[in-house]
């Protein structure tokens, strides 16, 4: 168990990869493209950024009017995105649980913890990434460095693996296998059932973001500003591309081309098959690195900046579409519903902005820093916050 807790933001080698799939009712990759922003039918939300191209595109519909449907205090703060499945919502909390809630009341049905036991003058280990849940298993790492595998449905525990750094990494699931990132400098890749190792990749630097996988390969893109190309079920390097910056978020990906803010202040457009960079986009605004990972549909790259913009971007000339002011960085990572755009602010607003000019159509007051970024499934939102007892919001549309 810890006795301080690290800095929650450093420069960090970046695993970023790449899929056309997501994840259907049936918790199964399907096809799917961002090229609709939604449809009109309920579904889950599995895991960070939705789906495995990490498009932060939704695939539930929410009510044009959106209503507080509960809100609770899960014990600490959540810095993470949570998951929505069928009727239940877990929330990673800093606190070192893994809580379930029901999706309609926000009742508590269990919690996972880290350590069962807290010693004096210490804490347990808490969770910085957010759950992937896929079939009847959740998988997520914690700041101590353990990553865990919990039984979907009773909370318990199944196994652990231990590495030697802290995980802010969301895993991917892929044909049996886990993938994620640490902070001592390497990629994992694990057997989904029992926790084995099949490969390391080892890196020059943290390995921070979310990965994803297409055509059975991984991206892995640091501080030492290249990003490289990892077989997926050997772990060996197949090529590298020269990207000039290292990169702290997560990127969003459609067809050969990669979307991901930089700690340069920019963000930058990546075409992985032909190893070039098609375009770099800088607000002008500030100096300030982009944390947020980037929402994209057919026409736009949406991410939030530490310089307090929400950055609507034209994803074939890397122009600027829009901006939208907050009062205080962003570190959340948008969600797109349809023609709307929600994302959250550490001035403790939630923001629901129009897609196509960046208007102002709703605003929710959390009292506290919002930098999870929202889930969006089953035809509701949840968002957690940074306050003190770990206050997670639920909206959609009250029933009579």
């Amino acid at each position: 168990m810890s006795t301080a807790r690290p800095i929650q933001w450093l420069s960090a080698a970046v695993v970023v990869s790449l899929s056309v799939f997501s994840f259907a009712a049936d918790l199964k990759p399907t096809a799917s493209s961002p090229s609709a922003p939604a449809v009109s039918t309920s579904t889950p939300w599995t895991s960070f950024r939705h789906d495995l191209a990490q498009t932060g595109v939704a695939t539930s519909s929410l009510p044009n009017d959106l209503e507080l449907l509960w809100d609770v205090a899960v014990g600490d703060q959540v810095l993470a995105t949570a998951a929505i499945v069928g009727d239940y919502v877990y929330v990673p909390c800093l606190s070192g649980e893994l809580v379930c809630l029901d999706r309609k009341t926000g009742a508590k049905q269990w919690a996972y913890k880290t350590v069962e036991v807290v010693e004096k003058n210490s804490f347990a280990p808490g969770f910085k990434s957010s759950p992937t849940v896929v079939g009847d298993s959740i998988y997520l790492g914690d700041e101590e460095g353990v990553f865990h595998a919990i039984d979907l449905k009773t909370g318990k525990g199944r196994w652990k693996f231990a590495t030697g750094g802290e995980i802010y990494s969301s895993a991917a699931v892929v044909d049996g296998r886990v993938i994620f990132g640490s902070y001592d400098n390497r990629l994992y890749c694990l057997h989904a059932k029992s926790g084995e190792l099949a490969w390391k990749y080892e890196t020059q630097g943290y390995v921070h973001c979310a990965p994803a996988v297409i055509e059975g390969v991984t991206f892995i893109a640091g501080c030492d500003e290249h990003l490289r190309v990892i077989d997926i079920k050997t772990g060996e390097q197949r090529c590298e591309i020269p990207l000039n910056t290292y990169l702290i978020a997560s990127p969003a990906v459609v067809g050969d081309v990669l979307y991901v803010g930089t700690y340069a202040s920019e963000v930058v457009a990546v075409d992985w098959k032909q190893k070039e960079v098609t375009w770099r986009y800088a607000s002008g605004e500030s100096e300030q690195p982009f944390h947020s990972s980037a929402a994209v549909t057919n026409r736009l790259v949406v991410v939030g900046g530490k310089d307090k913009l929400v950055h609507a971007i034209d994803r074939a000339t890397g122009r600027k579409a829009w901006t939208f002011q907050t009062r205080a960085r962003i570190e959340s990572s948008p969600v797109i519903v349809g023609e709307r755009v929600f994302i959250g602010s550490h001035d403790g607003n939630l923001y629901g902005l129009n897609l196509a000019d960046g208007k102002e159509l709703w605003k929710f007051n959390a009292g506290k820093p919002i930098s999870a970024g929202p889930a969006v499934g089953e035809g509701v939102l949840v968002v957690g916050s940074e306050s003190r007892d770990g206050k997670v919001y639920c909206f959609g549309k009250k029933t009579k």
